[in-house]
């Protein structure tokens, strides 16, 4: 029976490594997917990994309706075997629902990647639809780390190294160029970093906590060479 599968986890856990090793595994097996993403970090139409994968998908832009995209591709002689949705957690709901559509009356599986909740760590309204509507929820087992060693539950927000739990929901990727406020001599920095909850509850991130590295065991030296 096909599926809608929504696969999720914290930045760095590997989620469009994934979504594009499905796209590879099936491809490979003569199977045709459609691949969508939104505000990918490399740019509109594209969906790419850390290790430096990518391949063009569909921008899905706030009016992309999912089932009528894909009624029109199968209506003009275009094949589809499944979908792949990254960066989910960007759709409006609608746009799930819309997804649910293309599983229930179309019979293809739907592949969702996306983080479940934001630097506040509150859902993203995507994410919260698909936890409502999913056949199976995926939890990715490429654990992220926290700057102490622990695993990482949490998605964070930097200003200059320290976290900050105001500001819009979505400002995409390692943003740079966003202004440190009125009167600000330079712009501020703006990342993200994972951290597990004690630390994300603390706000203490990599820099704010100065760490050195993940080990607290430290390597003799000798101080004479």
């Amino acid at each position: 029976m096909p599926e809608l599968v929504f696969f999720s986890g914290t930045m760095d856990c590997g989620k469009s490594t994934l979504a594009l090793q499905i796209e590879h595994n099936r491809s490979a097996r003569g199977l045709q997917g459609m691949i969508y993403s939104r505000n990918d970090r490399a740019g509109r139409g594209k969906l790419s990994s850390r290790l430096g994968l990518v391949t063009e998908a569909v921008e899905a832009a706030d009016d992309l309706d999912f089932y009528a995209h894909v009624v029109d591709h199968l209506s003009s002689g275009g094949r589809v075997d499944y979908i792949i949705a990254d960066e989910a957690q960007f759709l409006a709901p609608e746009q799930i629902d819309q997804l649910a559509r293309v599983v229930d009356d179309l019979g293809l599986d739907v592949f969702a990647f996306g983080i479940t909740t934001d630097f506040r760590s509150k859902l993203f309204p995507g994410s919260q639809r698909l936890v409502e509507l999913a056949d199976r929820i995926e939890v990715l087992k490429v654990e992220a780390l926290c700057w102490c060693g622990a695993r990482a539950t949490h998605n964070a927000r930097t200003v200059d190294g320290r976290m900050v739990v105001e500001g819009a929901q979505v400002v995409v990727g390692d943003v740079r160029g966003e202004t440190g406020g009125e009167g600000a001599e330079r712009p501020a920095e703006v990342g993200y970093e994972v951290l597990c909850r004690r630390h994300h509850r603390r706000l203490q991130t990599a820099a704010t906590a100065h760490a050195a590295a993940l080990s607290p065991d430290v390597l003799p030296v000798d101080a004479q060479r």
